[in-house]
Parts: C-alpha cells; structure tokens; sequence
C-alpha cells in the first residue's frame, strides 16, 4: 500500500495545442479509495494512465510511496491495472489467467497456488477455476480481471472504467462487491469512471476534472452540499442541480442553484395547494413554469419544466407523492432559498451569502 501524490503535473499529447492533464495537484492517502470523474476527454484516464507509467509526463512528477516514479518504467512501479476490456487470456483457464503474471515473475507454483486459491475464494470464483473466459458471464469475467490484479499484491490498484461493459442491474452489484473488496484489502485505489453515480456511490473522496484541470476533491457528500463551483453543481446530482440568473439582496446578480429536493411544486388553479409533496423549507423565490415532461420512478417522480415566459431554461422538481402533472400543464415552482447555491455569473465560483 502506499501514498500517490501528483505534484503540479501537465501532461500534453505531441501536436495538440493545449495540454490534456494542466497543473494537477493530488494526494491520494495510503488505503484510499479515490474516484476521478468527469466527461469525456476531461484527463481522467490519462492522469490514471500517467501513473502506470503509461503517458509521458510533460511537467511535474508523480510520487508513489514517497518516490518520485516519473521516469520509471511501468513494470518498475508495482501497480496492477484494471482496465474496461478485461483482456482476459481466451485458451488460458480462470486460474491461469490469474497466475500468469506471478509465474512470469518467476514465484514458486506451491505460492502461485496459495494466492491464486486466495484471491478466488475472496472474489467468490473457487467454484470456476478450471473454466475459460468463454464460458463465464460477464461479471464474473470482471472478477477474474481483478484476481489476476490481487494476486500480485500491488501497492496501488489502477481500474480504467472496470464496469463499462456490464449491464445496467450487474453494475450496480459490482460496483457494490468492489468498494467492499478494497475496504478489505486496504489497498490504495484509483478508478476512472465518467458515470457520477458509480463516483458518488464507491468513492472515499472524488475528484471531478474539466478540460485537464482539477475542479474539486473531497467526499461525496461534501460535493453534493458545498459544490465548488457551478459545473461541479450540474456535474454531481441526478438529475443535475438546476442553475439559473438570479439577483441576491446581498450578493447582487448571481447564477442560483437549486436541486430537485429542493423545489416545492405548487398548482396555481387549486388555491395555492401543493400539487404534491416536494420537500420543505422557506421558500424565497417562485417562478410560472410549465411542464416539458415527467420522469416516473415509482416511488417518486421528476418534473422537467421550462419558464412560462419562454427560454431554453430547464428547471427539475422531485414529487414524493401524489398525481404527477401532465405536460404542458401551468404550475409554479417554489425555491427553498434555506438550500439554494450561488455562483459568480462570469467565473462559476462558489459565493456565500
């Protein structure tokens, strides 16, 4: 196990005009579980990949265990990689592929066959060993390609959007599996996904990257209560925060922020009465809107609605309960000033009031 520090690194791929990876500073505590977010071509895999020795580092360094390991060579820095395409050894057998890399390394067959045996009880694949990848579903093969991984007993675990592949229900009880798996091992993780839920839902800390730059690290919590700035905001949260000009009393013109939870849905044609029950709170601002569409999710619902005046804002209400509106139908939302989040127009940084 051990500590992974980036110290100011800028990556750039030759011919491109601006770097992928700009001035990124991380430390990733020995034992944690870390998640880099973010869209696509943001420098989250890259950043990974620059740890495995994988990118070339234009500037800076990168640090593991205390040692700066910009200029060593992949197979120098004891990390094992998991990547979307398990790569798995098609004539090779569970176990095979499991053991390939100790017995390249040369390791005694008596302890390739304790820590392959190890690692396949851990990951509930005893019963599979003598099996090819062929005849293995898809998550089992995802379990194979983090055995192969554990067995070597690296300091740091690298996973390139492991879950990619799987379907919608086996992700979310994978994604479950691993983060149980590493609290077990203790072992320092870096995983990649662009998929905010898995980010927010695995990760002792997460950090969310735009353009090659660092917008925030910290909890998952943290980045849903305290976003840094508005595309953090609208990034983290699903449905995405609903952002919106504004002017505060004492902040002047800002962009408001409000999640879904945080707007209560009133119907003007009976009396004021809330057209169902959508959080609490004092609210400060009301706006006519109109319904664009409704998202039923059993339990409750969301209201996709545009401003009566007219504009492309899109503003989200969560319902807990009651009938769901039909689209095109006049309500007003109310805004629960006590949870709103305020921005700076021109740069998107975080204000208080």
């Amino acid at each position: 196990m051990a500590e992974v520090r980036f110290d100011n690194v800028t990556i750039r791929y030759p011919g491109a005009d601006s770097p992928t990876v700009e001035g990124l500073n991380l430390s990733i505590p020995d034992g944690e579980f870390l998640v880099l977010v973010g869209p696509s071509g943001c420098g989250k895999s890259t950043s990974l990949r620059a740890i495995a020795g994988l990118e070339e580092v234009e500037s800076g360094a990168i640090y593991i265990d205390g040692e700066d390991v910009t200029g060593w060579e992949p197979a120098q820095r004891d990390i094992a990689m998991v990547f979307q395409n398990y790569a798995l050894y098609p004539h090779m057998t569970v176990a095979g592929n499991m053991a390939f890399a100790l017995k390249l390394a040369g390791e005694d067959k008596s302890v390739i066959e304790r820590k392959v045996a190890e690692a396949a009880e851990l990951l509930g694949l005893t019963p599979y060993l003598d099996r090819r990848p062929k005849d293995l579903s898809g998550g089992q093969r995802q379990r194979v390609a983090m055995g192969r991984a554990i067995v070597r007993n690296p300091k740091v675990f690298l996973m390139d959007e492991p879950l990619s592949n799987l379907d919608a229900q086996l992700r979310v009880q994978t994604r479950t599996e691993l983060a149980a798996l590493q609290r077990r091992l203790g072992t320092t993780t870096i995983y990649v996904t662009h998929d905010q839920v898995e980010a927010m839902t695995m990760g002792d800390r997460v950090a969310v990257l735009k353009d090659g730059e660092l917008q925030q690290v910290a909890p998952p919590r943290e980045l849903y209560d305290r976003p840094a700035n508005a595309f953090v905001a609208s990034f983290i949260g699903s449905p995405s925060m609903s952002l919106m000009p504004s002017e505060h009393p004492s902040l002047g013109r800002v962009i408001m922020g409000v999640r879904p939870e945080h707007v209560r849905v009133v119907d003007p044609n009976t009396a004021g009465e809330p057209a169902a029950s959508a959080g609490t709170g004092s609210e400060g601002v009301s706006l006519d809107v109109v319904v664009d569409i409704v998202e039923e999710l059993g339990s409750e619902s969301y209201v996709y609605a545009h401003p009566s005046g007219g504009g492309d804002l899109t503003i989200v209400a969560k319902l807990h309960s009651g009938p769901s509106p039909a689209p095109g139908t006049e309500l007003q939302f109310k805004f629960d000033h006590a949870h709103a989040h305020f921005f700076n127009p021109e740069t998107g940084v975080r204000v208080d009031a």
